[in-house]
C-alpha cells in the first residue's frame, strides 16, 4: 500500500478518474498514496472499503475500452469522519491536500473551507510544517478563493494558526478536465467479465485528460508533469478557456437538449440547430477570451467536438444540468458580462440562461436536488415570466 501523503476531499467519480489516475501514473516508486474523504454522501467509501480502495478505471474511446486497476487510494473515509480528516491533514507526512467539492463548496459559509481550517489549525498545533492545498473545481481563481475562505474561518478559530496558514500554506489554483459520466450495471458487468472480479465502484471516463496547475508545493508532490500535467505561472487563460468553452458548452447542450427530449451529450450535439447554437456560443466566448493567441483555440474546439460526439461515453444531460445556479455563475455569466463590456451581442450566452430558466419553470421540483434549492424556490413559486425574471436576478444579469 502506498503511504498516504495526499489527502483528498470529495472522492467521487471525477477525482478517481483524474487526480488518482495522475498520481498512480506518475508514481512508479509507489511513494504517494491518497487518504480520501467523501463529500455529501458516504456511498463511495462504503463501496471501496471492502475492496481496500481498489477500483477499475474504464477509459472509453470511440471504439474500445481500456481497463486499469487504480491503487492510488491508501484509505477511504466517509466525509462525516471529521476527526479522521483533521488527523490526516495534520500528519507530518501529508504534503498535499486536493479538493473536488463542486462550485457550491466555495460559497460563503460552505462546509469544506470550515473543516479545512479546523484541520489546518490542528496541523499548526502539531507543528507539522507547510503543505499545498490544490483546488480542482470549476471555479475561477479557485486557489485564491479557497485561500480567502479558509483564512476567514481560521481567524475565527485561532489567530496564530491563521497567520501560520497565510505564511506556510500554499493554495494552488488548477484547471481540470476529464469527462466522467455515471456508471451503469453494464459497466460493472464489463469489469467482472474482463478483470474477473466484482467491482462495486468502477469509474468510466474518456481517454482525454488535462490538468494545469499554478502554485508552490512546500512539502513536495508527485511528478504529475511526467504524465501530462502542466505547471504555469498564470492559470487565468487556461481555466477561462475550460470554463467558458467546455463547461459552458456542456451547460448549453444540457438545457437545450433536455428541452428537446434528448438524454446524452452525444445525442444533443448531433442536433443541427443545437450544434449551430453551440458554434455561435463558442464564437462569442472565444472572441472574448484573454490570452487567446497562446491557447490554440481552434484545436481545442475541434477536440471538444470529438469528445462531445463520443456516443460510447453517454454523458447524461441531467447530470450536467444539476446545480445550475452555481455552474452558470462560473461558466456562462462571465461570458455575458464580458460581452456587455465589449458591447457585442451576448445573445448566444443568454440563450443558455434562458434555457435553464425554462427547464426549471417547467418543473420546479427539479430545484429540490439543487444545492441552491432554497434560493430557487422563491422565484419559482411566482411561476411564468415572473419566475424567469427572478431566476435571472439570482444570476445578477436581469
Amino acid at each position: 500500500m502506498r503511504p498516504a501523503r495526499i489527502v483528498h476531499v470529495g472522492i467521487g467519480n471525477f477525482a478517481r478518474a483524474h487526480q488518482a489516475w495522475y498520481t498512480m501514473a506518475a508514481d512508479a516508486e509507489r511513494a504517494w498514496g491518497i487518504a480520501a474523504f467523501t463529500g455529501r454522501r458516504p456511498d463511495v467509501a462504503r463501496a471501496l472499503e471492502p475492496q481496500q480502495g481498489l477500483y477499475t478505471l474504464i477509459e472509453r474511446g470511440d471504439t474500445q475500452d481500456r481497463l486499469t486497476v487504480i491503487d492510488a487510494l491508501s484509505s477511504v473515509h466517509p466525509g462525516s469522519e471529521a476527526r479522521a480528516f483533521a488527523r490526516a491533514v495534520a500528519a507530518p507526512d501529508t504534503a498535499v491536500v486536493t479538493l473536488t467539492v463542486t462550485e457550491a463548496g466555495y460559497s460563503p459559509g460552505a462546509d469544506p473551507p470550515r473543516r479545512l481550517a479546523q484541520a489546518l489549525v490542528a496541523r499548526h498545533q502539531r507543528r507539522s510544517g507547510g503543505l499545498a492545498i490544490v483546488s480542482c473545481d470549476n471555479v475561477r481563481a479557485n486557489g485564491e478563493l479557497l485561500r480567502g475562505r479558509v483564512l476567514a474561518e481560521a481567524e475565527s478559530l485561532d489567530a496564530d494558526a491563521a497567520s501560520w496558514i497565510a505564511r506556510e500554506v500554499s493554495f494552488v489554483s488548477s484547471s481540470v478536465d476529464r469527462i466522467t459520466p455515471r456508471v451503469s450495471d453494464a459497466d460493472r458487468e464489463l469489469v467482472a467479465r474482463e478483470v474477473g472480479l466484482r467491482d462495486e465502484a468502477p469509474v468510466v471516463t474518456e481517454p482525454f485528460s488535462d490538468w494545469v496547475l499554478c502554485g508552490e508545493f512546500p512539502g513536495g508532490r508527485p511528478a504529475w508533469e511526467s504524465v501530462g500535467a502542466r505547471f504555469v505561472d498564470d492559470i487565468g487563460p487556461w481555466e477561462t478557456r475550460k470554463l467558458w468553452l467546455l463547461n459552458g458548452g456542456h451547460s448549453l447542450l444540457a438545457y437545450l437538449g433536455l428541452g428537446r427530449g434528448y438524454e446524452t451529450v452525444a445525442q444533443t450535439v448531433g442536433d443541427r440547430e443545437i450544434a449551430a447554437a453551440l458554434q455561435r456560443y463558442w464564437d462569442l466566448a472565444a472572441g472574448l477570451l484573454p490570452g487567446g493567441e497562446r491557447l490554440d483555440l481552434d484545436a481545442y474546439r475541434a477536440a471538444l467536438r470529438g469528445r462531445f460526439a463520443n456516443a460510447r461515453i453517454g454523458y447524461p444531460l441531467e447530470q450536467i444540468a444539476s446545480d445550475g445556479l452555481e455552474k452558470l455563475r462560473n461558466r456562462v455569466v462571465p461570458v455575458i458580462r464580458a460581452a456587455r463590456r465589449a458591447r457585442v451581442d451576448a445573445g448566444p450566452a443568454l440563450a443558455i440562461v434562458e434555457a435553464w430558466a425554462r427547464w426549471l419553470v417547467a418543473d420546479p421540483e427539479r430545484a429540490v436536488s439543487d444545492q441552491n434549492g432554497q434560493a430557487l424556490r422563491a422565484p419559482l413559486a411566482l411561476g411564468g415570466a415572473e419566475a424567469r425574471r427572478g431566476l435571472l436576478e439570482l444570476l445578477e444579469i436581469s
